[in-house]
Parts: C-alpha cells; sequence; structure tokens
C-alpha cells in the first residue's frame, strides 16, 4: 500500500512511536537511553517541538509532543534517529538498520484523548509488566507529570494546566487519572489509531482534520479501478 507524505498541523498535539528494527533492542544499557533523552532535547528545542509525555521502552518509544511548524516533528524524529544510531553503532561496533525506516505519528482529539494518551504512554512498563506502578518507571515523563520531578524535556499542555489552580492539585489530580485501568475502548482506540497513523479520535474528529488537510486520511488502495458488474 503506498504512503500518503507526512502532513503535520502546528499546535496540534502527535501520538508518535518509533520502533526498533524487526522490533529488536534500541536501548541496551542505561546510558543509552540517557543519550537519547538528551539528543531530544536538543532536537525538540532546534525545532521547536514541546514533549508532554514520553516513555523509552526496550526496543521503541512513545513520544507525545506538539510541533510549532509543519515541518518541526520531522526534522526532529530525523536529527533524532541520526544522532542516536551513530552513537548506537560506535558504542557497540555494529552497522545496519537500528530503527524501522519510517516513525509513526498519530494526530491526537486534545479535548478528549490528549490526557488518556499520557495516561497510556506512561503505563507503557506497567502493561509490560516491567514494573507495578509507572513511578518505579525512570525513563518516562510520569515523575515530571505526576509527582513533580523536574525534567528539562517536558512542557506541560494547557489541559494538564488546568488539572488544578496550582502545581500541587495539578499533581494530584493527575495522578488520581492512574488510580483506574484505560477503558477497553480508549485502548483499543488509541492503539488503532497509532498502528495506522490515524487521528486519534471519533469519525467527527478525523472528518474535520480532513476538511482542514483537504485530503482523505488512510491508506489508498493499490491495482486497476474497480469495475461494476
Amino acid at each position: 500500500m503506498p504512503r500518503k507524505p507526512r502532513m503535520y498541523l502546528p499546535d496540534m498535539p502527535y501520538h508518535v512511536i518509533q520502533r526498533g528494527n524487526n522490533r529488536d533492542a534500541t536501548f541496551y544499557a542505561e546510558q543509552d537511553y540517557q543519550f537519547y533523552l538528551d539528543c531530544l532535547y536538543d532536537a525538540c528545542s532546534r525545532y521547536k517541538v514541546a514533549v508532554h509525555a514520553y516513555v523509552l521502552m526496550t526496543n521503541h518509544v512513545h513520544l507525545l509532543m506538539t510541533p510549532a511548524t509543519e515541518d518541526s516533528i520531522s526534522l526532529t524524529m530525523q536529527s533524532l534517529g541520526r544522532r542516536y544510531v551513530q552513537y548506537v553503532n560506535k558504542q557497540y561496533r555494529r552497522t545496519g538498520t537500528l530503527w524501522e525506516s519510517r516513525h509513526k505519528a498519530s494526530l491526537v482529539d486534545k479535548e478528549n484523548y490528549l490526557l488518556h494518551c499520557c495516561r497510556y504512554i506512561e503505563l507503557n512498563p506497567v502493561r509490560a509488566g516491567m514494573v507495578a506502578h509507572p513511578e518505579e518507571y525512570r525513563w518516562s515523563s510520569y515523575g515530571c507529570n505526576a509527582n513533580g520531578k523536574f525534567n528539562k524535556i517536558v512542557q506541560t499542555h494547557a489541559l494538564y494546566n488546568a488539572l488544578g489552580l496550582d502545581a500541587t492539585e495539578r499533581l494530584e489530580a493527575y495522578r488520581a487519572l492512574f488510580r483506574h485501568e484505560l477503558d477497553v475502548s480508549v485502548l483499543s482506540c488509541i492503539r488503532n489509531a497509532a498502528m495506522f497513523s490515524m487521528p486519534t479520535g471519533d469519525n467527527r474528529f478525523r472528518e474535520q482534520i480532513e476538511r482542514v488537510l483537504n485530503r482523505k486520511l488512510g491508506y489508498a488502495k493499490q491495482g486497476r479501478p474497480f469495475k461494476a458488474r
């Protein structure tokens, strides 16, 4: 199936996923995670991308990010991927591809799904059975968003800021979101949207985005046009 060119809307949040080639590991030691985060911070600062939530798993990463321009995310991921691959190849004396050829990006209906996406991202280590609670996992934004731990990468979204009148209220309200598991329908929506790089939202949201982009979203079918019989 042919892939359509990336079209990012400025000031709209995106759930971005990048996986290791063939689902192979992309992080091998603690310093690898830290170097990736340093690269992420540098690239986001340079290309004007705000990161609201993230998690680095053994063989993939999740990022919830808002670009300032239509090219911000593409430039950020290109720079990030290039620097990190060079580092890994040199560090471990390897060659070849580290990441899948293309990251996936799902535009998020912020009013209805942004905080759900934050939870989905930061709960990844729990769903993977790596920890019992997200605060136990070092390589995510949970410590910042839920406990106020300083993190130079994270920039809170307006919807996060609306959780309370001050930092204490916001942190408590955010932690409260994790007292219950994500609804199965929400989980399915986020997963399906991420898998096919489709908008995370309902059909109405998708139609709104199609009107803004002046194009249909989804995969184009290959082959000759269907002939009615």
